[in-house]
C-alpha cells in the first residue's frame, strides 16, 4: 500500500478567530453549531490507519478550524488511542496547526510530552497580523498569540511560524522575516493568500503572482545573506531536498496530488484540504478502507488533475519545481486544471533570481560541507567562464548555472 498521511479536522471550521481571508469557515454552513468528532470515529480512525503499512511510520496532523477547540481531554485520548493500536517499534508523528491564541499551560505540557509539532499562525508584526486576525468579537489577537508561544518556550515545545502572505503584508517581506528572525523565530512557512469569489476573480485581500515573487526574493535575499546555517524557510528547504535527494516534500511541488487524505470531524474522507466538497467526498472511516480510498477512481483522477497543466508548461525551464503549481491556484471554481496558474508568473520571477544560488548550495551540501559560507554567493558577480564557487572545480556555467 503507499504511504499516505492524515490531515485531520476534529472540530471542523469551528473557530474562536474569524480571519477574513479564511477559507475554511464557510464550511460550517449547513453543519452543528459546535462540529465536534466523536470518540467513536476517533478510534476508529486511529485504529485503522495504524492498521495500514506505513513502513511503520505514522504522520497526524491536527488542524482546523482550531482544532484546540476539541480539548486537551480530546488529545489525551488521540495519544492513548495511538499507543493501543501502534504496531511495534512504531513511529508517531503530530503535528498541529493553531492559531496559537488558546494554548494554556496544561496544553504546552502536554505537547512536550507527547513531542507534538505546532505551527502558529503569526502574520508578523503587530499591525500586520492584527489588520485580519480578530476573535469572532473583533478582539485583535497579536498579543494572545505572543502569550501562547510564551508557554511553549516554557516547556520546550517545538513550533514553526506559518505567515499567510495577504494583499497588506505583501510590501513587506523584510520587515516580517526580520521581526521573525529578530524574535528568535527560526522556522517559517510562508503561505500564499489566493482566494477566489464564486466567480473566479481574485478576492481583495488576495496577492498577484508578480507580487509573490518579489515577495519571495525578498525573503531569500535577507536568509541567503547571513541566516542559511540558522533559519528554515519550508519553501527554500523544499527546493534544496529536490535538488539534493530528488525528492518532494511538498505537494505543490508534486506531479500528482494524491499525497494525503482529509478526514472531517464526521468521518468523512476527502483528497485534500482545499478540495472538501462533495463531489469529492471518498467516503466514511466508519464504513470504508483506507485501501478503497487509496483506489478510489475519484481519488485517483483528483489526483491526476495536477499533470495536466497548461501548455505553456511544457516549455517553462522551472516545471520540475511546480509541476504546473497548486490546482487551488488555477482558478478551482472553473474546474480546469489547464488554467495557468495566478502565481506562475511569480515563481517564474523567483527562480529566475535564485535558482543558481540554490544549486551551489545544494552542491556544497552533496560535497557533504556542514555549514554553507553565505559570502560564496555574494562575493562578486560570478562569471560563466569562472570556477563554481561550489567546489565542485567545475566551470560555473557547466555546473550551477546549468
Amino acid at each position: 500500500m503507499k504511504p499516505f498521511s492524515l490531515l485531520i479536522k476534529p472540530a471542523s471550521a469551528d473557530c474562536n478567530l474569524r480571519c477574513t481571508y479564511c477559507f475554511y469557515i464557510d464550511h460550517l454552513i449547513d453543519q452543528l453549531d459546535r462540529p465536534r468528532m466523536s470518540d467513536e470515529i476517533l478510534e476508529q480512525m486511529i485504529h485503522s490507519y495504524m492498521d495500514t503499512d506505513q513502513n511503520n511510520n505514522y504522520s497526524f496532523g491536527w488542524q482546523g478550524g482550531e482544532p484546540i477547540l476539541m480539548g486537551l481531554e480530546f488529545f489525551e485520548k488521540v495519544v492513548n488511542f495511538q499507543l493501543k493500536y501502534a504496531p511495534p517499534n512504531a513511529l508517531i508523528n503530530n503535528g498541529l496547526q493553531t492559531n496559537g491564541t488558546l494554548i494554556t499551560d496544561d496544553f504546552a505540557k502536554f505537547f512536550h510530552e507527547y513531542k507534538f509539532l505546532l505551527g502558529i499562525s503569526l502574520d508578523g508584526p503587530v499591525d500586520i497580523h492584527d489588520y485580519y486576525r480578530k476573535t469572532i468579537g473583533g478582539t485583535k489577537t497579536h498579543s494572545l498569540v505572543l502569550k501562547g508561544i510564551e508557554k511553549l518556550n516554557k516547556y520546550n515545545v517545538e513550533f514553526n511560524i506559518l505567515v499567510l502572505v495577504n494583499d497588506q503584508s505583501i510590501q513587506n517581506a523584510r520587515d516580517i522575516y526580520h521581526y521573525l528572525v529578530d524574535n528568535g523565530f527560526y522556522y517559517h512557512q510562508y503561505i500564499p493568500c489566493v482566494e477566489y469569489e464564486q466567480n473566479g476573480n481574485i478576492t481583495n485581500y488576495s496577492i498577484t503572482g508578480a507580487q509573490w515573487g518579489s515577495f519571495l526574493c525578498d525573503i531569500f535575499d535577507e536568509w541567503s545573506r547571513e541566516d542559511i546555517n540558522k533559519v528554515s524557510v519550508r519553501q527554500f528547504d523544499s527546493i534544496i531536498e529536490f535538488l539534493v535527494m530528488n525528492n518532494y516534500n511538498v505537494c505543490y511541488m508534486n506531479k500528482n496530488c494524491c499525497q494525503y487524505f482529509v478526514v472531517e470531524y464526521d468521518g468523512g474522507v476527502y483528497p485534500c484540504d482545499f478540495f472538501v466538497r462533495d463531489d469529492l467526498l471518498l467516503g466514511n472511516i466508519m464504513t470504508g478502507k483506507w485501501e478503497d480510498f487509496l483506489n478510489s477512481p475519484k481519488y485517483l483522477k483528483f489526483g491526476a488533475q495536477k499533470a495536466i497543466w497548461n501548455e505553456a508548461c511544457d516549455n517553462c525551464a522551472y516545471l520540475e519545481f511546480c509541476h504546473g503549481d497548486c490546482l487551488k491556484t488555477r482558478k478551482p471554481f472553473h474546474r480546469n486544471p489547464k488554467i495557468l496558474s495566478d502565481l506562475c508568473e511569480g515563481w517564474k520571477k523567483f527562480y529566475t533570481s535564485t535558482l543558481p544560488k540554490f544549486k551551489i548550495i545544494s552542491n556544497m551540501i552533496k560535497q557533504g560541507k556542514r555549514e554553507i559560507d553565505p559570502k560564496l554567493l555574494y562575493t562578486k558577480r560570478i562569471g560563466r567562464n569562472e570556477m563554481c564557487p561550489c567546489g565542485s572545480g567545475k566551470k560555473y556555467k557547466n555546473c550551477c548555472l546549468r
